[in-house]
């Protein structure tokens, strides 16, 4: 049995090298939500030494909020801004001599585009356009893995071992009671849940089928290197293997 194991990187949270120690595929900003060009080429080439998977880790246009407010924008300014994205980090990618292998959108367009499916359709065919060998990750059971697999794209599910869920298989919303686990032992149980069984336990008590193709390990929080190598050691005991596929 094997699972992929990502983390956004590349936002100015530290740790980066030795997360990516940790996992095999790397989001990496792209400079609207964090980051700049300089951090992308640094954070490229540790994920290149490293042979972690690269793949682009888009936003809305909001560095104020980190990406993390909705936004309503005509679905052509939403297209251009995620080629521009894109391109920036694919050509230094190219450049260092690596691949891009995969997109997944950042904050607020990751969680509008598993619910809103105009939005969803109109990332799935602006990568599509670029590169229709990348692969798509978003929310598991989300409308944006429909619209990429509808565009004849790759589309892995992705889950949180630290995130709360609702029970329509939403995320609990960032600032709202039950939006993050921070107990070891509870993250443990819950991306075991999700590997082995694929399932989770909702804030209300419901249990819900996901299926888990990559695990989230968000590296913006304290917890996060430690939590990264103590789930490393659990997987490896439970005969999983990691890998980017």
């Amino acid at each position: 049995m094997n699972i992929d194991l990502n983390a956004d990187v590349g936002e100015g949270c530290g740790g980066d090298a030795e997360l990516l120690d940790l996992v095999s595929s790397a989001n990496i900003a792209c400079g609207w939500h964090a980051g700049d060009a300089d951090t992308m080429r640094k954070t490229i080439l540790l994920a290149l030494e490293r042979g972690v998977a690269i793949g682009a880790h888009p936003s809305f246009p909001d560095r104020e909020h980190f990406g993390r407010r909705e936004m309503r924008l005509p679905m052509e300014t939403v297209r251009a801004g995620l080629l521009y994205q894109l391109g920036a980090l694919d050509a230094i990618v190219r450049a260092e001599g690596g691949e891009l292998r995969h997109v997944k959108p950042h904050g607020a367009l990751y969680n509008q585009a598993a619910r809103e499916p105009e939005l969803a359709k109109t990332l799935a065919r602006a990568i599509r356009d670029y590169n229709p060998a990348l692969r798509a990750i978003g929310l598991a059971g989300g409308c944006f893995i429909d619209a990429c697999r509808a565009e004849g794209l790759e589309a892995w599910q992705e889950t949180f071992a630290d995130r709360g869920y609702r029970a329509d298989g939403s995320l609990v919303p960032r600032g709202s009671p039950g939006d993050l686990l921070t107990e070891d032992a509870a993250m443990l149980a819950q991306a075991e849940d999700m590997v082995l069984r694929q399932s989770v336990a909702a804030a209300d008590g419901q249990r819900i089928a996901v299926r888990a193709d990559t695990l989230c390990l968000h590296g913006d929080g304290a917890h996060a290197l430690r939590f990264a190598r103590l789930l490393r050691r659990r997987l490896k005991a439970l005969g999983v293997d990691v890998r980017a596929g």
